[in-house]
C-alpha cells in the first residue's frame, strides 16, 4: 500500500485491464449476461455511501459515478461493462480525481473497494479471465 501512496504523489488516476501488472487491478469477469452484471454494479454504486451515479448508457456499457474522499476531493469514476458473449460479461474501471496534484493512493483504493463489493455479491459467478 504504501507503494501505491508513493505513485499517487505523482498520478491522479488509475485503471484496470488485462494486462494490469496488478493482480487487484485485472479486469473481472462474470458468468452473467451483460443486463444482469449491470442491475448488480448499479445496485452496488447506489447502496454504497459516498457515492453518485451520475450518468448511465446501458446500450453502450458505461456507468459514469462520482466519490467524494476523506480529504475533500472529488473522484469520477466509470466502470465500463462488455458483453463477451451471451453468458460472459467483463467489467473494467477507471477512476481520476479532479485537480492537478496526486491522488495518494485513493482512485487505487476505489477501484479495489468497487471490485471487492462486486466480487462478494456475484461469487458464485466470478470466472477467471
Amino acid at each position: 500500500m504504501l507503494k501505491r501512496t508513493l505513485i499517487g504523489l505523482l498520478r491522479s488516476h488509475e485503471t484496470t485491464g488485462d494486462k494490469a501488472k496488478d493482480p487487484l487491478l485485472k479486469t473481472r469477469y462474470y458468468k452473467l449476461p451483460k443486463e444482469q452484471v449491470w442491475e448488480e454494479v448499479t445496485a452496488v454504486l447506489k447502496k454504497t455511501p459516498g457515492y453518485k451515479l451520475l450518468h448511465e448508457v446501458q446500450n453502450v456499457g458505461e456507468i459514469l459515478a462520482e466519490r467524494k474522499t476523506v480529504t475533500g476531493r472529488t473522484q469520477d469514476v466509470t466502470l465500463t461493462l462488455f458483453g463477451i458473449n451471451p453468458v460472459k460479461t467483463a467489467v473494467d474501471i477507471y477512476s481520476a480525481s479532479r485537480g492537478s496534484m496526486g491522488d495518494l493512493g485513493s482512485n487505487y483504493r476505489t477501484i479495489i473497494d468497487i471490485y471487492k463489493q462486486l466480487d462478494r455479491k456475484l461469487a458464485t459467478y466470478k470466472i477467471e479471465g
